[in-house]
């Protein structure tokens, strides 16, 4: 399977690129995670916790950063056990993009799954992983720009006119792409 997509995260690159290297954050905003642990500069170990259907596993997991280019692209080749559930196993291609002062990250994967994941409905699948790339997104976001104080905002508002200001919703992301570590294990290996 090909996935592609991308996302947009209203603070600098260096910034966006610390974060995704950084298993407490990742750890923190990956659903079901029980551990990130980074193994070494280019390794990491993940452990995810997640169901879907009837199927609830534990994916014990390893993502190896590959063609790195702080803090603007990386290549992560990731595989994960489920046990009797089964496997995933692929290769992600993540960049960081500098646009304003936000960062956009592109990504494209290939992923393939096998054993019981394989015979699940992809909507299901899909629907799964859409959420979980969802609720990553959300949290990653708190954590790496976090929301104004309420006086800072009110200020803020009287300040900006109506016309100026943009919308920071939460944009559908990609099923994968570890946030690009950890999602890229994560979901890929739901899809």
């Amino acid at each position: 399977m090909q996935i592609t997509g991308s996302q947009s995260i209203a603070a600098p690159r260096h910034q966006v690129w610390a974060a995704l290297n950084d298993p407490a954050i990742l750890k923190g905003c990956l659903p079901g995670c029980e551990s990130v642990e980074r193994v070494s500069p280019e390794l990491f170990r993940v452990v995810v916790v997640s169901a879907i259907g009837p199927l609830r596993a534990k994916f014990n997991g390893d993502l190896r950063l590959t063609q790195a280019q702080p803090p603007e692209s990386c290549v992560m080749v990731f595989e994960g056990q489920g046990g009797a559930v089964g496997f995933g196993k692929g290769q992600a291609t993540v960049e960081l993009l500098d646009v304003g002062s936000a960062t956009e990250l592109r990504y494209s994967a290939q992923a393939q799954v096998g054993g019981k994941l394989a015979q699940i409905g992809s909507r299901l699948i899909d629907s799964v992983a859409r959420k979980m790339s969802d609720d990553f997104f959300e949290a990653f976001r708190k954590l790496v720009v976090p929301t104004p104080s309420p006086s800072i905002t009110a200020e803020a508002d009287t300040a900006t006119p109506a016309s100026a200001k943009r919308s920071s919703g939460v944009p559908v992301w990609v099923y994968a792409a570890a946030a690009v570590t950890a999602v890229v294990l994560g979901g890929v290996l739901l899809r």
